[in-house]
């Protein structure tokens, strides 16, 4: 049997239809059960689906979906709030109806066809979700992106993905236009706003006026759904793509077994829209017929997140840990949270004890995952395990994850190597599907009969999975993946620098920051060093998106490097964090 899965653009499968494709066996199913410690009714009980929203036929709902009357779902799809009084609430009807205008047009005035690609820039905002829903049906590619990317940033992903098209909103416009000229495949700009702008459509307008019918495009298993640039070291960022299938099952996973999702919850994830993180909101919420709320939120901010948590009945909290720190450190006096019941965190380790902290404030345990990019949810503590403060918890279910060392080899308890999931004989559904238009950096992924994701860490006598830290040099500040190329890059643009090698460094609030060492210019050497330190961040966060820039930065003389002349940032890497 073919491990091929049919849909109609949505990622919504029913566990019988998972089943019927080959792609997860019955007996897998047993197998995923042990390892969460929980009884699991995949296979008997399909996931919800929303026929309405995905538009598949038949319509098959979950039990928990409909009360026997055949009512609406108490919660509704979409909570949004503003934090000033503005509230916008979607029931799946209301999100199916507007998400068929959207992608009319998708396919109408933008003249997206399938398989073409779109860039998104927009903020915390409904249409946000609506667009990602509506790129589904249009089987249009998605590539999110935050806005806080630079001009160079957005014409480097336009040039480099051919997207057709971008839509944005005003923050943003005038950026775009600054860089359309030598962008050959872009045809049209989307503007999501109140007001109008020349040479941009208006999504508002088209939106009001198109049919609130739409016929899906049909869509294969394994087609491309959407790509998400991802930093690294040695290079420009790169295009990762994930298929209908690896975000639409493998989220649905962690939806019902990390996140412990039903239909009668309200889950809150304060990630950016431009990380793959804010995905997540997606399929693992309403796979499970969970409401997706949102904060506008520009920047994290504890007092609205304790105005929240307070004022809505939140039942779910998934944010990283960077935002744990610092709700455990500015918590006021008196604050209860009646509805919540489940917390969750990933982006990076967590220390356990900030978990311990939140645990003797809110009575509630953090249930800490790992995943990338290309991979979804790798481990976590999942519903029903115990809890090891520190660990990121036992595989996800669907993948089998092993320590390997440089050969390929798993490696026994106890013995620190590479954080590895096996691919071969059979790849795993949830993983991406490459590196989009670079077939070597793909391959480079595998080893030996395993996917290695560049992490290092270890597993336990009871099989649970410990970070150490990254194989490469990405930097993971707060939760962005920064590449130092992308940093040293902008640093070597400026004339005071000869050199400089960008890596992480301690900090007690956002886990790691960047920290630069700079060679300078024989002309520059006699500034002032705040000063001159000043000048560099400043510019640093006008050549590339402003979260990226080193906040600490130290002058040197010259830079280690091997003998054919690479410069070891492994060693000052070291060095930085002994000081600490």
């Amino acid at each position: 049997m073919s491990n091929t899965v049919y849909c109609r653009t949505s990622p919504f499968f029913s566990s019988r239809e998972i089943f019927a494709s080959g792609a997860v066996s019955p007996q897998n199913q047993n197998t995923l059960s042990a390892q969460t410690g929980t009884s699991s009714n995949v296979g008997v009980s399909p996931i919800l689906l929303y026929s309405s929203l995905c538009g598949c036929s038949p319509q098959v709902l979950h039990d928990e979906g409909l009360n026997m009357e055949g009512k609406k779902p108490k919660t509704p799809a979409l909570w949004w709030v503003d934090g000033d009084g503005e509230e916008v609430k979607w029931s799946f009807e209301e999100l199916g109806v507007l998400s068929r205008k959207a992608a009319n047009v998708l396919s109408g005035a933008c003249s997206l066809q399938c398989g073409d690609r779109v860039l998104l820039l927009l903020p915390r905002i409904p249409e946000w979700w609506l667009l990602n829903v509506a790129c589904m049906r249009t089987g249009t590619v998605l590539i999110p992106g935050t806005q806080q990317l630079t001009a160079k940033d957005i014409l480097y992903r336009l040039q480099k993905s051919k997207a057709k098209g971008i839509i944005t909103d005003d923050s943003v416009a005038s950026t775009v236009e600054s860089v359309e000229a030598d962008c050959q495949s872009l045809k049209f700009k989307l503007l999501v706003s109140e007001s109008q702008r020349e040479g941009w459509l208006s999504f508002k307008d088209l939106l009001k006026n198109a049919p609130s019918d739409h016929q899906c495009a049909t869509t294969k298993s394994e087609h491309p759904m959407a790509i998400y640039f991802t930093s690294g070291t040695t290079g420009a960022p790169k295009m990762t793509e994930h298929s209908h299938c690896s975000y639409g099952i493998g989220l649905t996973v962690s939806g019902r077994y990390w996140l412990n999702l039903t239909s009668s919850d309200i889950y809150w994830n304060t990630s950016d829209t431009g990380w793959a993180k804010a995905a997540w909101s997606i399929f693992s919420a309403w796979s499970q017929g969970a409401c997706v709320f949102v904060h506008k939120m520009p920047q994290f901010s504890p007092p609205a997140v304790f105005e929240s948590l307070s004022r809505y009945p939140i039942t779910v909290f998934c944010s990283a840990p960077t935002a744990y720190r610092m709700l455990v450190q500015h918590r006021p006096p008196s604050c209860t949270f009646n509805s919540l019941r489940h917390c969750a965190s990933a982006g990076e380790p967590i220390n356990p004890e900030v978990m311990a902290e939140w645990k003797a404030w809110t009575g509630l345990d953090i249930h800490e995952a790992y995943g990338q990019t290309e991979t979804v949810l790798v481990c976590g503590n999942f519903k029903g395990m115990e809890i090891k403060a520190g660990s990121m918890g036992k595989p996800s279910p669907g993948y089998d994850v092993k320590i390997i060392d440089e050969n390929g080899n798993i490696l026994p308890p106890g013995k620190e190597g590479e954080i590895a999931i096996k691919v071969k004989p059979t790849r795993p559904l949830f993983l991406f599907t490459c590196y989009t238009d670079d077939p070597e950096k793909t391959k480079a992924t595998v080893r030996g009969d395993f996917y290695a994701t560049g992490d290092r860490g270890l597993m336990d006598e009871d099989g649970y999975f410990w970070f150490v830290g990254r194989a490469d040099d990405v930097i993971n500040s707060a939760g962005y993946r920064i590449g130092p190329f992308e940093v040293e890059s902008a640093l070597i643009e400026h004339p005071a620098v000869v050199e400089s090698a960008v890596v992480s460094s301690p900090d007690p609030t956002r886990g790691e920051v960047v920290k630069a060492f700079v060679v300078l210019t024989p002309s520059y050497i006699s500034h002032d060093p705040e000063k001159m330190m000043k000048e560099l961040q400043d510019h640093v966060k006008k050549a590339t998106a402003p979260y990226k820039y080193p906040r600490k930065m130290e002058f040197v003389r010259e830079l280690p490097k091997t003998i054919s002349g690479k410069i070891r940032r492994n060693e000052l890497r070291q060095k930085e964090w002994r000081r600490y």
